[in-house]
């Protein structure tokens, strides 16, 4: 499925209650593979995910197959950068592009003067970081959260999207499974494999 085939737009209020049982359906697998069915994108209420979506700073993109919401990825902005988090597609359809064609299509929804976007997954979820480097997100580092690890990649934009750090191999010293993002701010969001 390519981006052409998608309607992508802000997720509105009224859809709220659709995002929220997409993002469950996508996080649970994630949750099974950690073992915690406590990661934030399984325990947020719809109130706290309606608040959300009106938040200063934060964009929450759908996109639609029809009248489908089949994938969304949250956005902050702080400044020049813009952090994306919750990346979500629905299960049926990961591997089939429609990830590849929401990171594609991200940048129009930005505020002038974003320089930089990043995104953070597990360190273990080899195939979101494979898509994201696909991408042109370029591995920079790993920080540590309670007992999860993750990789934070970023992509520079406009006249700094020559990025000189030669940090894009990841260390293969891990175990690795399909583990994803898990929280908005202090660490990952994202059930996606393409």
């Amino acid at each position: 499925m390519t981006a052409d085939q998608l309607d992508i737009r802000p997720v509105r209020d009224d859809e709220a209650g659709e995002l929220l049982t997409l993002r469950r359906a996508a996080f649970v697998t994630e949750a099974q593979v950690m073992d915690d069915p406590h990661i934030p994108p399984l325990t947020q209420t719809l109130d706290e995910l309606r608040a959300d979506l009106v938040a200063p700073g934060v964009i929450t993109l759908g996109a639609w197959s029809a009248h489908r919401l089949v994938a969304s990825i949250r956005v902050l902005v702080e400044g020049t950068r813009a952090t994306l988090g919750r990346f979500v597609v629905a299960p049926d359809l990961q591997g089939r592009g429609v990830g590849t064609g929401m990171l594609t299509e991200i940048v129009p929804y930005l505020p002038d003067g974003i320089s930089e976007v990043w995104i953070f997954t597990a360190r273990d979820s080899v195939h979101n970081i494979a898509m994201y480097q696909r991408n042109g997100y370029t591995y920079q580092h790993d920080q540590t959260a309670g007992d999860l690890t993750y990789a934070y990649l970023r992509k520079l934009l406009g006249d700094d999207s020559i990025d000189l750090d030669d940090s894009s191999d990841l260390d293969d010293s891990s175990d690795q499974d399909d583990s994803s993002d898990l929280d908005d701010s202090s660490g990952p969001t994202d059930a996606t494999e393409g």
